[in-house]
């Protein structure tokens, strides 16, 4: 049995106030070192309320919100992508200063 890929139909592309980053490694309890667009490395961590709806592993991109504290250290994480979705980011430029 050969399987699709799921035929993209919109992308989620940050919103004022988020950056993309790809996640460099796990610290444990939700938390995770994440490479950001902005060349800082930032601390984040996986909301309670999406915590089980998402799996994030090394090497996924994802989409952060930096705290109003802080913000240059620590992060939330709010979307992950899949690696089609990840394929299409990096075919329109929107991964250029990501690993």
């Amino acid at each position: 049995m050969v399987e699709e890929a799921a035929p993209i139909t919109r992308v989620r592309t940050p919103r004022t106030g988020e950056i993309l980053g790809v996640v460099m490694g796990r610290s444990g309890g939700s938390r995770f070192s994440v490479l950001c667009n902005d060349k800082k490395e930032r601390m984040c961590r996986v909301p309670g309320k999406i915590k089980h709806q998402i799996w994030v592993r090394e090497g996924d991109y994802v989409i952060i919100q930096p705290w109003s504290i802080e913000g240059d250290k620590k992060a939330d994480i709010i979307w992950r992508y899949t690696r089609i979705q990840a394929d299409w980011l990096r075919r329109n430029g929107f991964l250029r200063d990501l690993p």
